[in-house]
């Protein structure tokens, strides 16, 4: 039994007429009488009383017609969901994102994909950027937020791809006692004469060396006095005088009285990015969240004191 002779049979049913039953299905009658044939040989039982005045249905006809009509609603129903993977609009997603994400755009972007996108299931991994390249790369994250890391077309992820979705200055953490709290900015010189809350590069690629880049410094030259993971961290070690940390500027959410925050000299800036496989296929679902990305760092740019 196939789904084109149940479709001719429920034309045949509802219409109770075989030639209005063809114009409906746009073919002509003899096709469709020999369709509707074979399947009552299929089933093995008449559904249909003909004269040459009228067509009804049998008893085991009018069961048909109430069995099939739900089953072509089901295939059509399914139809229309596998409609809505395609387009985005059901499905699911699962995304990474460092922690300073929370400070910025990742709010607003769920708050936006949510209402956008609600037969989508959402899943929120929080990842260092090292680790979500890693995931990224064996297909258990969709998509990344990831910090500076705009070179994934080397060897490391030549499969990935990145865009910039949000920029914001960098910024120097450092205790109130400090003499370099004052300050209406601190160079790299003077960042260099400090002990410093820092980032492996492991976990952190793209943020270190991009810390590396404004300083104008090779690895090593940096006095480290401690290595942590995330800024939470880092801010807990500022304040207990451990030593100062390079930081994005949304850091401020976070500070107590007892930091001080110091814009870099030249206002440089560390970048918020969007990381995926670089695939012809993307899907739309991942498609979506990425416009949703952007449209809430608009958002925040633009809510952003001048």
């Amino acid at each position: 039994m196939e789904l084109r002779q149940l479709r001719y049979f429920m034309a045949v049913a509802d219409e109770l007429h075989f030639g209005r039953a063809a114009r409906r299905l746009h073919m002509s009658q003899p096709p469709l009488s020999v369709q509707v044939g074979r399947l009552e040989r299929e089933v093995g039982v008449p559904l249909f009383d003909r004269s040459t005045r009228r067509v009804t249905l049998t008893p085991a006809g009018r069961h048909l017609q109430e069995r099939a009509r739900r089953i072509l609603d089901e295939v059509d129903a399914v139809r229309g969901e596998m409609r809505d993977y395609v387009d985005g609009l059901a499905g699911q997603l699962t995304a990474g994102f460092v922690s300073s994400a929370n400070y910025t755009v990742l709010p607003e972007v769920v708050r936006l994909f949510r209402s956008r996108r609600d037969r989508v299931t959402l899943s929120l991994v929080p990842l260092t950027s090292g680790e979500q390249i890693d995931r990224l790369r064996d297909g258990t994250l969709d998509v990344g937020l990831v910090r500076d890391e705009s070179a994934l077309s080397d060897a490391r992820a030549p499969e990935l791809i990145t865009e910039v979705v949000f920029e914001e200055r960098l910024v120097m953490c450092v205790p109130v006692t400090h003499g370099l709290a004052s300050r209406a900015e601190v160079t790299a010189a003077e960042i260099l004469e400090v002990p410093m809350i820092a980032y492996p590069r492991s976990v952190m690629p793209g943020y270190v060396d991009r810390v590396h880049e404004v300083l104008g410094i090779t690895p090593g030259a940096m006095r480290i006095a401690e290595e942590v993971v995330h800024q939470e961290t880092a801010l807990g070690f500022v304040a207990a005088g451990v030593g100062a940390s390079i930081l994005p500027e949304s850091v401020r959410q976070l500070v107590p009285p007892s930091i001080a925050v110091i814009p870099l000299a030249g206002s440089p800036t560390t970048r918020l990015m969007a990381a995926r496989q670089a695939r012809t296929d993307e899907s739309a679902v991942c498609a979506a969240f990425i416009e949703c990305l952007h449209d809430a760092a608009e958002t925040l740019t633009a809510a952003r004191p001048a």
